[in-house]
């Protein structure tokens, strides 16, 4: 966990909820939980500072603003929780064509193993 200074929060990013994911790209032959996943989800080594009014910045981005993570809310501990959105990410239609070729891959080596 990162040190925290005065006024900081810290944060714990995680999947997609139903919010983030509701509408989001899912290519075919790929289950829809794999939408869910975020390149980021479980680091907690992320600190915040509220605003002058005590909010939170809604949106965190990552690797030049290609993946995009929302806020929704804190959890029992405390810390801030942001979750993976795919929607607004634009990094997420390209990984999912590339899990899709995984999958595809996957069912292939299946089909050749059993004939």
């Amino acid at each position: 966990m990162a040190t925290l200074l005065r006024g900081e929060i810290p944060v714990i990013l995680q999947p997609a909820g139903k919010a983030q994911y509701t509408g989001a790209f899912c290519p075919p032959g790929v289950p829809f939980a794999e939408v869910r996943r975020g390149p980021f989800d479980g680091k907690r080594d992320i600190v915040v500072r509220p605003d002058a009014d005590g909010g939170l910045p809604q949106h965190m981005t990552f690797g030049g603003g290609r993946v995009v993570y929302e806020y929704d809310g804190r959890d029992t501990q405390g810390r801030a929780v942001y979750r993976y959105a795919p929607r607004l990410s634009p990094s997420h239609p390209e990984v999912m064509r590339g899990v899709a070729e995984v999958y595809a891959q996957h069912a292939l080596k299946q089909t050749r193993r059993n004939p």
